[in-house]
């Protein structure tokens, strides 16, 4: 289990409980996370959960593939940091995980 937390563009936080295995993209949606549209479910067919990975957390987890660097070209504002949330497995080792929502996904 991993606790983590959601910040919306308006700077307001929501930390949940995420079991193991599940992606921060489908405990987002699971927990009512508003920003994480989901339009494919988690196929890598679209960039609709595409967030930011916070304080410091980027380089603790395992670098982007090819193919969510090919759909993260078509999200809005990018940021160094931006990642697929669908694509992002929770583990106890993501305990703590600080993820930053776009003001829009569209």
């Amino acid at each position: 289990m991993a606790r983590i937390t959601f910040i919306q563009s308006t700077g307001e936080q929501t930390t949940v409980d995420v079991p193991a295995g599940e992606s921060v993209m489908r405990a987002a949606v699971s927990h009512g996370i508003r920003g994480i549209a989901a339009d494919c479910g988690g196929c890598l067919s679209c960039a609709t959960c595409h967030v930011y990975i916070r304080d410091g957390w980027a380089q603790r987890l395992p670098p982007p593939a090819e193919d969510e660097k090919i759909m993260l070209e078509s999200a809005l504002g990018l940021e160094e940091t931006s990642r697929l949330s669908c694509q992002i497995k929770v583990t106890d080792a993501l305990d703590g995980l600080v993820v930053g929502i776009p003001a829009a996904q569209y």
